[in-house]
């Protein structure tokens, strides 16, 4: 299942975590996604989760002038999100 935030961001794989790590998700998203609008409009930005057993790996996907994609693994997933979405950041 997807979830879409604002139109442009889509989230692949987060349907099962529970609500009040998906209002982080949500926030730390929105936030880097609206730093990449203030710079440049993009037409996609896609998130997609998948859990290990003690990690969560991101594959991250940016659709703009030019398509984008990075993957990052840890054991926190929030920390997965920053890493997968700053190494965008640095190529955008």
């Amino acid at each position: 299942m997807v979830i879409e935030l604002g139109g442009n961001i889509k989230l692949e794989g987060f349907s099962d975590l529970d609500p009040t790590t998906m209002i982080i998700v949500k926030k730390l998203v929105g936030n880097i996604a609206r730093e990449f609008q203030e710079k440049e409009s993009f037409s996609e930005l896609l998130l997609t989760l998948t859990k290990g057993e003690n990690t969560a790996t991101i594959q991250a996907n940016l659709k703009g002038k030019k398509e984008l994609s990075t993957e990052a693994t840890e054991a926190n997933l929030f920390f997965a999100i920053n890493n997968a979405l700053a190494h965008l950041k640095q190529q955008y």
